[in-house]
């Protein structure tokens, strides 16, 4: 095949991707709700990879996996990813269930195969165009990534007892944070206040 052949067939392939992409988009949208297609995952997956210096994928955990370092990086996770992630790790929330592409599942293969550096470097930078923020530069330390990296390790091994107890530090709303001052105020003794019933209209 001549190189003048290749380069038209190239460019039709291309334009074959593009009308097949405009005719999806045309015909089903560009909602979030949608699940990517293998193709989709498949670059999305290998841009990520190209995303990331090699430099920082060779990069190795400095910090010691210990019962009191996971207790730690398991109560970071539960206040500030699980909204997204899930306790454990599988991406099944009200807010993942409406992201695209939705998190991935970090007990499966495709996340713990990567390495340490990969997953420090996507948990300080964040993953552009998705729902990744990057954490680095904030309040939230290198140190707090890197104990992450070892919980995301753990979360195939994750307990019950595990699960309770991030169930304890998940962040809560205005309407938990009232049933926990009554019962708070039960305990103490002092009255329960009744709730007005609401009022209805006809």
């Amino acid at each position: 095949m001549t190189r003048g052949n290749l380069i038209l067939l190239l460019v039709v392939v291309a334009v074959g991707l593009a009308v097949a992409a405009g005719a999806s988009i045309l015909h089903n949208g560009l909602s979030a709700r949608a699940t990517p297609t293998a193709m989709e995952a498949m670059i999305a997956r290998n841009v990520r990879h190209l995303a990331i210096p090699a430099n920082a994928r060779n990069e190795h955990n400095p910090i010691a996996a210990s019962d009191e370092t996971l207790k730690g990086a398991r109560a970071h996770f539960a206040d500030h990813c699980a909204s997204c992630h899930a306790n454990d790790g599988s991406g099944d929330t009200m807010y993942g269930k409406g992201l695209y592409p939705k998190p991935p599942n970090l007990r499966l293969e495709d996340t713990q195969k990567l390495s340490d550096g990969e997953l420090f470097w996507i948990i300080e930078n964040g993953v552009r165009f998705t729902g990744m923020p990057a954490f680095g530069g904030s309040a939230h330390s290198q140190e707090d990534s890197w104990k992450l990296v070892l919980f995301i390790r753990y979360l195939p091994q994750l307990t019950m007892e595990d699960r309770v107890e991030m169930e304890r530090e998940n962040p809560k709303g205005p309407h938990e944070h009232e049933e926990d001052q009554e019962e708070q105020d039960f305990l103490r003794g002092e009255p329960v206040q009744q709730k007005a019933a609401p009022e209805h209209h006809h």
